[in-house]
């Protein structure tokens, strides 16, 4: 266990700490020597003049790890002999136009990355170059890969084309095999996710899961037939705009249909679908994630679509291929959650055991607070306990050790038939300087990166600060469902700017709603948004008046996407307490957001309607004649579409309030820092 304390530092954070903020900003030579102090500008914001230090690296080994530097090379590092040598030279990837690398298990071959073309929010299209460390092999793959990932051992690979999943046997193959066929765009989608399951269930671009040894791959078909399009315009470069049409579920409509098949990669063709149990199936549901103990044993959980109850199964290959009822799940366990949601969003992967059939997983133990617990044989054992939360499993490791999160600080339990108490690896890590923390473990966990921050209060304020002057406010707000805005961790943002350049104070506030702090807090606002969430921004205002050094008459509030919506809602709410905000991409009614992440806190529109309506910024419109509102939109956002602020647009023209509009957020900041200098600090 002393292993685990060795510790690879890269320390992110501002050189010189100032108790209050680092706002005078600091510029340092290339030889760190002090040149002068200056506020912080736009254009410090938007060309990352100022930045911190950043390090990254990937683990190939316990003890070593690749670590690309700017120059472009790859460097082998070794952690414990301090050795380093030259891995890729940077015209390996000139010559392909490359600028990401994947490596292979095997160490063999590495997959060049290249043209990359964003999509949604995490995913994209690509062309890729096998390099096999000596020169780049000639392979006939297509130029827009939607997903590339190599097995986890050999250097087999499969990769997304079209919808449809193709499978390359080893690295050096001529061909590949295709193994679906069915996949259309807006129809059906196999091994990358629709829209939804992206943006709200995955969190990324791959439906595609291979056994440890690569043996047997699982993939998600998604089947979008029935699911309505949004279309928006896309203004190009070309004569005519362009009209996209994206196949997405709003709340109450039907959602996406998914299906999970495993495939034998030693025989393409021989495929079984894993079904979910009866208890989900029974209506619509949700695939939650794909969990592989070992090459014959898988685990899923599967979630209603009113995201309160979940399944997790593991189950037996053989006895899917087998098509056998009597062997078929070898653990099952079901959750219900009473008081909302299971999970802070989704519900987190489970972590086998020793025994690859229990598993570890985070959950809400009896007191709603999100520990790690054992499931075995359908009963649940909590290994953590406290008035604290586990954000996830980092990593388990041989068995026996287990790195968590907690809040702010890396933890580690012993886990085993007397499970330990947590042990905190961090909290006595510079004290000073690091109060909020993250890591990145090695393979078997010997050694970890520890990324710490030193920003001390998440109130900015002004150089040379006196309480006993009156300064204008910004209330910068976020608060959806277990979001976290206040952090101890050291930020470069535009309300740097804003308060270094105009003496403006930006602060945020965790109310209820707010994550890691348990379930009473965190579903408080269950099937009521923008209701207390709202509230108590309102309430911090008052509050930050009573500190004295607050202009109650300068005073404004501004978010973007739910925090527009917050924003939007507290200056509806005809408090008086504002005088002016700014929503960017607000939601207006939540009937027009998609069903799994609406659905998730608020029910269908049928059963909570009376809420729906409620929770609205349209019904407010007449209280923003005593506010100045500053409404952003793009008219291709993806995600809250532009519908939302065309309904806020007409109920203000209803109302005949005067507002101001921009729907090209590529100007943004400065926009909106022109509209704060006429409200907060040049009114006149």
């Amino acid at each position: 266990s002393q292993r685990c304390n060795k510790v690879l530092w890269a320390l992110l954070g501002a050189a010189v700490i100032i108790t209050l903020i680092t706002i005078p900003a600091v510029y340092y030579s290339s030889k760190s020597q002090l040149l002068t102090k200056r506020p912080f500008t736009l254009d410090d914001y938007f060309n990352d003049t100022i930045r911190w230090r950043s390090y990254y690296l990937h683990w190939i080994s316990d003890k070593e790890y690749l670590h690309k530097t700017r120059e472009g090379d790859v460097f082998l590092h070794n952690v414990e002999t301090k050795e380093e040598s030259l891995y890729l030279n940077s015209s390996i990837f000139e010559q392909v136009d490359a600028s990401v690398y994947l490596l292979s298990a095997d160490y063999k071959y590495v997959a060049l990355e290249g043209n990359a073309t964003k999509k949604w929010r995490h995913s994209y299209t690509a062309s890729y170059s096998i390099y096999d460390r000596e020169f780049v092999t000639t392979v006939n793959l297509p130029h827009e890969v939607q997903y590339f990932t190599w097995a986890p051992a050999g250097n087999k690979y499969a990769f997304v084309y079209d919808y449809n999943i193709f499978l390359m046997v080893n690295a050096t193959d001529s061909g590949a095999v295709q193994l679906t066929t069915n996949g259309k765009k807006n129809e059906i989608l196999n091994g990358v996710p629709d829209w939804v399951y992206e943006e709200e269930v995955f969190a990324s671009n791959a439906a595609v899961w291979w056994s440890p040894t690569g043996k047997y791959l699982a993939y998600a078909e998604f089947n979008d037939t029935e699911v309505q399009k949004v279309e928006y315009t896309w203004f190009g470069s070309e004569q005519y705009p362009e009209t996209v049409a994206v196949p997405y579920p709003k709340a109450g409509s039907s959602l996406t249909k998914v299906k999970l098949y495993v495939l034998d990669t030693t025989s393409p063709f021989n495929r079984t679908r894993v079904k979910p149990p009866a208890s989900v199936s029974s209506g619509e549901y949700i695939l939650c994630s794909v969990t592989w103990a070992t090459d014959g044993r898988v685990a899923v959980q599967w979630l209603t679509r009113k995201q309160n109850h979940l399944v997790s199964v593991a189950s037996l290959i053989i006895c899917l291929f087998r098509k056998s009822h009597i062997c078929v799940s070898l653990q099952k366990f079901e959750q219900t959650s009473k008081t909302g949601w299971i999970g802070h969003y989704m519900p987190l992967p489970i972590f086998f055991a020793e025994d690859d059939l229990s598993f570890y997983k985070v959950m809400s133990d009896a007191k709603g607070y999100k520990h790690i617990h054992h499931v075995k044989d359908g009963i649940a054992t909590p290994i953590t306990s406290g008035k604290w939360e586990v954000i996830y499993i980092s990593k388990l490791t041989n068995k026996l050790l287990t790195l968590l999160f907690c809040r702010f600080f890396l933890h580690r339990v012993m886990i085993g038939s007397s499970p330990s108490a947590t042990q905190c690896l961090t909290c006595d890590r510079n004290k000073d300087r690091c109060l909020y923390n993250s890591g990145y473990l090695s393979v078997d966990a010997s050694y970890y990166r520890m990324d710490c921050y030193d920003l001390w209060y998440e109130m900015m304020l002004p150089p040379n600060f006196k309480k006993t002057k009156k300064y204008p406010l910004l209330i910068d707000v976020y608060a959806g469902p277990c979001s976290q805005s206040v952090e101890y961790r050291f930020k470069l943002n535009w309300g740097t700017y804003l308060a270094s350049s105009h003496g403006i104070i930006v602060a945020s506030f965790d109310g209820r709603g707010s994550g890691y702090q348990g379930d009473d807090i965190l579903h408080a606002i269950y099937k009521r948004l923008g209701s207390f969430e709202v509230e108590d921004q309102i309430a911090a205002v008052r509050k930050f008046i009573d500190m004295g050094f607050i202009d109650k008459d300068r005073i404004a509030i501004w978010g973007w996407s739910y925090g527009g919506y917050v924003a939007s809602m507290a200056l509806g709410a005809g408090t008086g307490l504002f005088k002016c905000g700014m929503a960017v991409a607000p939601v207006a009614k939540w009937e027009y957001y998609d069903a799994v992440y609406t659905e998730r806190y608020m029910g269908t529109p049928s059963e909570n309607s009376e809420w729906y309506k409620n929770s609205s910024v349209t019904p407010r419109a007449k209280n923003f004649k005593t506010v100045d509102y500053l409404l952003v939109h793009g008219t291709a956002d993806d995600n809250v579409h532009f519908q939302q602020a065309a309904q806020i647009s007409k109920a203000l023209v209803d109302e005949q309030v005067g507002f101001e509009t921009m729907d090209q957020p590529t100007i943004i900041y400065t926009l909106m820092s022109h509209f704060l200098q006429k409200c907060l600090v040049d009114p006149k």
